[in-house]
């Protein structure tokens, strides 16, 4: 018998990897490069976007109000923070 297994995605969730999906204003989740190992998340508001490509793998690189950078990985986050 062979099984097959799918990888269900939530679309309420955006992953932050197009550039059309952020904005300056936007509440997002961020890894920063030093908690890329880790994977544990920072909040914030979007200030400004770094990446200049439509599309990137890893989350658009953005800069948040209070000044830390680092790469999209929410753009739905009202009431996930830890």
């Amino acid at each position: 018998m062979i099984h097959r297994f799918y990888k269900i995605h939530s679309f309420a969730v955006m992953d932050g990897q197009y550039r059309k999906d952020i904005y300056p204003g936007l509440e997002v989740a961020i890894i920063l490069k030093k908690d890329q190992r880790s994977g544990k998340k920072t909040y914030g508001i979007v200030k400004d976007l770094l990446t200049s490509a439509a599309y990137h793998s890893r989350g658009i690189k953005v800069r948040l109000e209070d000044g830390q950078v680092g790469r999209v990985v929410e753009t739905d986050v009202v009431g996930d923070e830890d």
